[in-house]
């Protein structure tokens, strides 16, 4: 493997983390200006407001699992 692929792997192993740091980040940023959030909770779609409340929107299809290293094609 050459030294460019070992790079890439790296990254990529990276990348997980990096998001889901990135997407806290974001939600932290959008609650603290004083806008709300959605989420999804056990098969409930919730509005979150800065002050922490939660509104109930709607039923929705629970996630499916995932397994790590799986790769799936979007249509």
């Amino acid at each position: 493997m050459s030294d460019e692929e070992k790079n890439i792997r790296e990254l990529e192993l990276q990348f997980p983390l990096l998001s889901g740091t990135a997407f806290m980040a974001a939600r932290q940023q959008t609650l603290a200006s004083g806008q709300s959030v959605l989420q999804s909770e056990q098969g409930v779609l919730y509005e979150v407001f800065p002050d922490g409340t939660r509104r109930r929107l709607k039923e929705i299809e629970p996630a499916t699992p995932i397994a790590p290293g799986s790769r799936i094609t979007l249509r």
